[in-house]
C-alpha cells in the first residue's frame, strides 16, 4: 500500500491544523476542564465551521476532532454511550470539509488516554483497546492518515503506532515531552522517535506542551537523527528555558484577577499568547531544518494557520487579507494619510 503522506511530504510541506480543544472552548462550544468534543454531536456546525476556516487559512490536512473523544474520557462525564456516535460524527464531518478541497486529506486522530502505566499491563490493555477501536472506525470513515499525538509515554506512543499499523493506514506520530525533557517511561526524546521511525511511522516528531522557543532546538535534534519525515506542531504560548512547558507558566505579579485554579494553565494563558511573528518565524526555522509536516497545537488561530502557509511560500485564500499596513492612519504610507494623524503614533 502506497504512503499517500510520505509521497506528499516528499514533494514539498503538509500544513496541518490542530488545538481545536482551545479554539472552540473560546468560541464557546465545549466546557474547559472536561475538553470533551461532544460539539460534534452538539453543534456539528461549529465544528464544520472551524475546519473550514482552518483549511481557507491554508491547512492541508482535515483532521477529525476526536483528540480525548475515547471511551475513558466519555467514562469521565457520563457520556460513553455517545462515544461511536461521537467519533463517526466528527470523522464523517472531516471527510467532507476535505473532500470538498482537491489535494486536502483527512486524518482520524488518537491521543494521550490519561490512563497509560508502565506499571499496570490492565491499563495498557485498555488504552490499545480504544486505540484499536478508534482506528478501526476511521478506516471506515475514510481516513487518508491516522495522527496519534500527545504523548508522553513512549510505551503509549508506540501502543497507538502499533493500533494504527494494525488497520493498514499512515501513522504520524508526535511526542509532547513534559519538563523533564525525557518521555515519562524513561527513554529519551530523540531516542523514541528514532524507534517510532523504526517500528513504521512515516512522520514522527513533536506537538503540544511547547511554545516555538522550547519546541525548536528539540526539533532540530530530532532532524538530525531520523532519516524521514518530521513534524512540528507548537502551542501558542511563550515557554521558556525555565519554564519550557505552558503547564506551568508565571502569570504577571500585577494580574488584578488570578486564574481560581492557581496557575495560568489552561483558562487564563491569554496574557502569554504568543504573536503571530512569532509563530510565522517557527515555521520559517523548522521549514528551514528541512520539517515538512508543520501547524499549530493549541491556542492556535486560522491566523496562526496562515502565518504557517505563508512561511513556507504558500498563499492560501487568507493570505488576500494578510495585514497591509501602509494604510494604517498611523503607519501608513498613503498619499491621503496626513502627516499630523501619522505623528500621533509617537504621542498615542
Amino acid at each position: 500500500m502506497s504512503d499517500v503522506v510520505v509521497e506528499r511530504l516528499n514533494e514539498g510541506p503538509l500544513i496541518c491544523a490542530e488545538g481545536f480543544l482551545f479554539e472552540l472552548e473560546r468560541r464557546g462550544y465545549l466546557s474547559a476542564g472536561e475538553f470533551v468534543p461532544e460539539v460534534a454531536l452538539l453543534r456539528p456546525d461549529a465544528l464544520e465551521t472551524l475546519h473550514r476556516d482552518f483549511q481557507h487559512a491554508g491547512s492541508d490536512i482535515v483532521q477529525a476532532f476526536t483528540y480525548n473523544g475515547h471511551r475513558e474520557k466519555m467514562r469521565v462525564i457520563g457520556r460513553e454511550d455517545r462515544l461511536e456516535p461521537l467519533n463517526r460524527s466528527a470523522l464523517q464531518i472531516a471527510r467532507r470539509v476535505a473532500d470538498d478541497r482537491p489535494g486536502n486529506l483527512m486524518a482520524g486522530n488518537i491521543s494521550n488516554t490519561n490512563i497509560w502505566d508502565p506499571d499496570d499491563p490492565q491499563a495498557q490493555a485498555a488504552a490499545r483497546a480504544m486505540f484499536d477501536e478508534m482506528a478501526g472506525w476511521s478506516v471506515e470513515e475514510g481516513a487518508d492518515l491516522m495522527i496519534g499525538e500527545t504523548f508522553y509515554y513512549a510505551g503509549e506512543a508506540h501502543a497507538a503506532l502499533d493500533a494504527i499499523r494494525a488497520h493498514g493506514l499512515p501513522a504520524v506520530i508526535t511526542l509532547a515531552p513534559m519538563a523533564e525533557d525525557r518521555m515519562m517511561d524513561g527513554p529519551g526524546i530523540v531516542e523514541t522517535c528514532v524507534a517510532l521511525e523504526q517500528a513504521g511511522a512515516s512522520v514522527v516528531g513533536m506537538n503540544c506542551f511547547r511554545g516555538p522557543d522550547t519546541m525548536l532546538p528539540w526539533i532540530e535534534r530530532i532532524r538530525a537523527a531520523v532519516t524521514g519525515h518530521v513534524a512540528a506542531l507548537p502551542v501558542t504560548y511563550r515557554t521558556s528555558e525555565a519554564e519550557p512547558t505552558f503547564f506551568n507558566l508565571s502569570d504577571s505579579p500585577t494580574c488584578a484577577c488570578p486564574s481560581p485554579h492557581g496557575r495560568p494553565f489552561p483558562t487564563a494563558l491569554d496574557p502569554l499568547y504568543c504573536n503571530r511573528y512569532e509563530i510565522g518565524d517557527f515555521a520559517h526555522r523548522a521549514y528551514a531544518m528541512g520539517v515538512n509536516y508543520l501547524g499549530v497545537c493549541c491556542g492556535a488561530a486560522p491566523m496562526h494557520i496562515r502565518e504557517v502557509a505563508m512561511a513556507v511560500g504558500r498563499e492560501p485564500e487568507a493570505a488576500r487579507f494578510a495585514e497591509r499596513m501602509e494604510n494604517h492612519f498611523m503607519y501608513g504610507s498613503h498619499e491621503r494619510l496626513p502627516a499630523h494623524i501619522r505623528a500621533l503614533g509617537d504621542r498615542a
